[in-house]
């Protein structure tokens, strides 16, 4: 079964671009794992400086990976310093079944 969350986080006044730079940075490393299946950001359009970052793993052991790995330490600690309240808020989604 896949893994899907969603991170969001607002940045603090003047370091919107630092955030987007530092998420395009993180964004290459978190594709490359091998599985991840998608790591996608986005600005909330009515608020600019919130940010909405989905992903997708193929299983939990993927997702646990990720977690072990050593970049998003490093992330993390960057983010904090330049967004709201230290960090992000995680929402891990469930799948629902859809007709096609």
């Amino acid at each position: 079964m896949t893994v899907a969350l969603y991170a969001e986080f607002t940045a603090t006044p003047g370091n919107i671009e630092r955030v987007s730079a530092l998420i395009d940075e993180f964004a290459g490393v978190v594709r490359a794992e091998p599985g991840n299946i998608c790591f996608d950001a986005h600005s909330v359009e009515a608020h600019p400086a919130t940010i909405f970052v989905y992903e997708l793993y193929r299983d939990p052991a993927a997702f646990e990976a990720h977690l072990a790995a050593p970049a998003g330490a490093v992330f993390n600690r960057a983010l904090a310093q330049l967004v709201e309240g230290g960090g992000s808020t995680l929402t891990m989604l469930t799948p629902i079944s859809v007709s096609a």
